[in-house]
């Protein structure tokens, strides 16, 4: 009879039980640290002065439209009665859209306790600050005369001009901002520790001064970490209702008014489940390139592709349940003017703004479905810009097709933005790429001690966390 003091074998678990592991070929601490730093520490590589230095010169072109624009008048785009809403307003929303998968992926993931997000939350958090203030450039210039911006915010004056909080447009200037420096400060606030590795490591005394300075003295303390965790949780908490809140009140720009096509109660959820879809779309878009380039493969996995396919073909769905429930009603309304509204969408004059809506983002993200689509990273990154430019479409129908053709007919008109449109347009990308290029060129694009966290050293009940804990 076998002693009771023989020690039994823990039963083994089935592999297609076993948990994909987030961080792969059991990368130890100090190798993480050394990956990730690395790519601030050594010289630029070729391929990043060949995207950084034609950012900077369409950042330029974006300068110089301002500038243009501001001295001559809005006059200058091709914003015409009825069509007054037109590509300045498609692109606010659109890059609004653009910076939402960040906080949700730092936020509402963090809250949930789904630890996949460690690897790609800083670069989306980052992606976030840099696309609203893009957007922000758009409803500033809007106004005609940018100096009477001022009068937007509730500061006390002379005159007692207070601004008109019973419209939504003034909803937005606040929701925006509120939204912009709670990602601000959660990203910031999540970079504390990692600046502090960044310190330690630099090797000239410029670095070590501002890498400290922005690290605010962090020593790794229990303490230090006690505070820090609560900080962080405070602001995930603060920002999970804006991630809901900020895209909802941009719908109700629409939502509230009175024409056909715009005035109904689905906008609200309708743009935070697009705003989510093409925020991760853009994250694919950029991650993809990065992690070869940078060799971050063994830290974003495919298991980060994979769910990120996944969140992407869930949200995509929802959009294009929107669709559908948005013809059901004009049609079961019995409104003449908006079952003209949407028959207009679709056989009108702009229905190719309408089947690249449809197409690229209810037909596309279908292919999501299987796995063997999900994982071949070509495939994923050409989906991804077809989500980004579906998702275009889409603000490009509600708001255009919305509004060229009204009540009456002799004021029907067509559409086309100028040249001034366009090259601001693409202006805001040359600087949305140029400060990501600068963020990753100068602080830890993935988040190191939270990618830390997630490995089996960090786990004090896993034989590696106790046989090999102690590398750093």
């Amino acid at each position: 009879m076998a002693s009771s003091t023989t020690a039994t074998a823990l039963p083994t678990v089935p592999k297609e039980l076993e948990r994909i592991p987030l961080v792969n070929n059991d990368r130890t601490p100090g190798w993480i640290s050394d990956r990730v730093a690395g790519i601030c520490e050594g010289k630029a590589p070729m391929w990043w002065w060949a995207a950084f230095i034609p950012s900077l010169m369409l950042a330029g072109v974006l300068l110089a439209m301002l500038a243009y624009q501001i001295s001559t008048g809005v006059g200058v785009w091709g914003n015409h009665h009825p069509t007054m809403w037109a590509w300045d307003i498609i692109n606010f929303v659109w890059w609004i859209g653009i910076g939402h998968a960040g906080t949700l992926i730092s936020a509402i993931l963090f809250l949930l306790r789904q630890k996949w997000r460690t690897g790609v939350n800083r670069a989306a958090e980052a992606m976030t600050i840099f696309a609203v203030m893009c957007a922000g450039i758009y409803p500033a210039i809007h106004v005609g005369r940018v100096w009477f911006d001022w009068f937007l915010f509730p500061i006390p004056n002379s005159n007692a001009i207070w601004p008109q909080f019973r419209s939504p447009l003034m909803w937005d200037v606040f929701a925006v901002s509120t939204y912009f420096t709670v990602s601000l400060l959660f990203w910031y606030i999540g970079l504390v520790p990692d600046l502090a590795v960044m310190r330690d490591r630099a090797k000239t005394k410029i670095r070590q001064f501002l890498y400290g300075l922005f690290s605010l003295g962090w020593t790794g303390s229990n303490r230090h970490w006690s505070n820090y965790e609560k900080a962080y949780l405070i602001l995930a908490g603060l920002s999970t209702p804006l991630v809901l809140s900020v895209h909802s009140i941009v719908s109700l720009d629409f939502a509230v008014s009175q024409l056909p096509g715009w005035h109904t109660t689905i906008f609200p959820p309708y743009f935070v489940a697009g705003a989510i879809f093409s925020g991760f779309g853009m994250v694919l878009t950029l991650l993809i390139p990065l992690r070869r380039w940078c060799h971050l493969e063994d830290l974003i996995t495919m298991r980060h592709i994979d769910v990120m396919c996944k969140v992407t073909l869930a949200t995509g769905s929802i959009v294009g349940y929107a669709y559908v429930m948005e013809f059901f009603i004009a049609w079961y309304s019995g409104s003449p003017n908006e079952r003209f509204h949407f028959l207009n969408r679709a056989l009108g004059p702009y229905w190719w703004g309408w089947v690249c809506m449809m197409g690229f983002n209810t037909l596309v993200p279908q292919v999501f479905w299987f796995k063997k689509c999900r994982e071949n990273l070509w495939f994923v990154f050409v989906i991804s810009i077809l989500v980004n430019i579906g998702m275009w479409f889409e603000r490009f129908v509600i708001i255009v097709i919305g509004l060229h053709r009204e009540f009456i007919p002799s004021n029907w008109a067509y559409y086309l933005p100028s040249w001034v449109d366009i090259a601001t347009f693409l202006g805001t990308f040359g600087l949305f790429f140029t400060l990501f290029l600068l963020f990753m060129r100068f602080l830890p694009m993935i988040a190191i001690s939270e990618v830390k966290g997630v490995t089996p050293y960090a786990d004090p009940h896993m034989p590696q966390g106790g046989a090999k804990g102690g590398h750093h």
